[in-house]
Formats: C-alpha cells, sequence, structure tokens
C-alpha cells in the first residue's frame, strides 16, 4: 500500500455491523434463491407470475444486499449473500426433485456453508 492507500483508508468510516445488518442481508440472501428460482420457472420470461416473483424479489434482494453494505465490508456482504443464495437455490431445486443430490454436491454445498460461517465470524487485521 502506498501512503495514498493508507490516507484514503484513514479517511474513510469503519463499518459498523449492527444485528439489523446481518439480518436484512441474511433476507437478502434467502430472496436471491427466490429470484434465481422464479427466473427458471419463467421460461425466460416466458410465464407471467414467476417473472413478476423474480422482478420483486430481485429488486428487494438488491435493495438489502445495499442496506446490509452500509454496515458490513463488501466483500465479506457479497460473498455471504452470494454463498447463501447459491446454496439454498440448490438446496430447494434438491429438495423439490428438479434435481438429484450426491455425496459430492452436499459436500460442496457443505463447503458454501461453511465458507459463509467463517466470513461471519472473520475478523478484520488491525489498521496501522
Amino acid at each position: 500500500m502506498t501512503a495514498l492507500d493508507h490516507q484514503v483508508a484513514a479517511a474513510r468510516p469503519q463499518k459498523q455491523a449492527s444485528g439489523r445488518h446481518w439480518a436484512v442481508l441474511f433476507a437478502s440472501a434467502i430472496l436471491e434463491a427466490v429470484w434465481a428460482l422464479a427466473l427458471d420457472a419463467s421460461a425466460g420470461f416466458t410465464v407471467l407470475w414467476p417473472s413478476v416473483v423474480f422482478v420483486i424479489a430481485c429488486a428487494l434482494s438488491m435493495v438489502g444486499l445495499a442496506y446490509a453494505m452500509r454496515g458490513i465490508a463488501v466483500s465479506v456482504a457479497y460473498a455471504i449473500w452470494t454463498g447463501t443464495g447459491a446454496a439454498l437455490t440448490v438446496a430447494v431445486s434438491m429438495l423439490a426433485g428438479a434435481e438429484d443430490p450426491s455425496v459430492l454436491k452436499l459436500l460442496f454445498l457443505a463447503g458454501i456453508i461453511g465458507c459463509v460461517i467463517g466470513l461471519k465470524f472473520a475478523r478484520d487485521p488491525q489498521q496501522p
């Protein structure tokens, strides 16, 4: 990091994540899974109601992610949002019978969930 990078980082206010930021982030991740499943059900936006669900869930998911990023670093918030949404999408697809479970899929899903938990509890290194 250059001296200018340190000055910019020092001038940027530290984010303080509250329980509300985390709750909204996880709710937004659920909405990500909803819009992904609705997108599939819309058959390329040729079926009305899944298309409507997609638009609403996608907009709400993005608004929630943006709010969560007020308190949570973008690197952590985005990774948790995508990882949780992806894991939920696969899990729902398996439970609905649209996708066959396998040992490897379940293992990798567990890996995603483990990484999400790790990011939630990881601490930022101390600033110089």
